[in-house]
């Protein structure tokens, strides 16, 4: 469909397999609460999977119309415009790729949940910036949006499964003083990324900064650690110094 006829249909289609329990969990389960991280946000009740079936079915939407689903009230058309980037984006010549990155970066403010963030940003971001100039990645990290800050630390992922670890550890140094749990566990999963492939690397990054890491942060690093070596990191959360940097000496 190459009309507003697609948007229409997506949308009907989505109502029919909405479930009203399953959103009053998602209400709970992604902190949509006065004060919440998500306060405010709206679900339909719809699964993951079955919104990877419709991005698959509508996979050709054109972008005016994908922008709508990404502007829409409801999460669930939120993640669907996501998923239906990610798959154009992969299959796109240089010019689209470039629009969609562009579009993604112009947008931030509805992509506003971790899921959102965790779905998209590696592919899209991440991947956009892989030859060009990744400064984007520090000015998002540095910036007031959570989200965006999220944003900057999961796109590193892209690079991270290349064997570069570069930026994660940039990015990852930046965030260390945020004061958000979100990036905290981002960052720390991201660090852990980088030591199922390269222990000593990560080891490097947390006797230099493990004694002033979130608590959060280091737990989520060190998740895969021998118990032992684990205990000792987290210990250093409660350290400062030379007194942590002894426990390695």
């Amino acid at each position: 469909m190459a009309t507003a006829a697609a948007l229409n249909s997506v949308r009907r289609d989505i109502r029919k397999i909405a479930h009203a329990e399953r959103a009053r969990k998602s209400r709970r389960f992604f902190k949509s609460g006065p004060g919440d991280y998500g306060a405010g946000d709206r679900f339909l009740g719809v699964t993951v999977p079955q919104l990877r079936t419709l991005a698959r079915e509508y996979r050709d939407m054109p972008l005016r119309y994908v922008l709508k689903l990404l502007q829409s009230p409801w999460h669930e058309e939120r993640l669907l415009a996501l998923l239906i980037l990610v798959r154009q984006y992969v299959a796109a010549d240089v010019r689209t790729r470039r629009a969609i990155h562009q579009l993604y970066l112009r947008n931030t403010r509805s992509i506003n949940n971790w899921d959102l963030v965790d779905s998209s940003a590696a592919q899209i971001v991440g991947a956009h910036l892989e030859t060009g100039n990744r400064r984007t990645l520090r000015r998002l990290a540095r910036s007031k949006s959570l989200w965006e800050r999220r944003i900057a630390m999961i796109a590193t992922y892209h690079y991270i499964k290349r064997g570069d670890f570069r930026d994660a550890l940039a990015v990852a140094e930046l965030l260390i003083k945020d004061e958000q749990d979100l990036i905290h566990k981002a960052a720390g999963w991201m660090l852990r990324e980088i030591g199922k492939r390269d222990r000593r690397t990560e080891e490097r990054f947390l006797k230099k900064h493990a004694a002033r890491m979130p608590r959060t942060m280091l737990r989520y690093a060190t998740e895969k650690f021998p118990p032992p070596l684990r205990r000792r990191y987290l210990s250093m959360s409660h350290r400062r110094g030379a007194g942590a940097r002894r426990l390695f000496s």
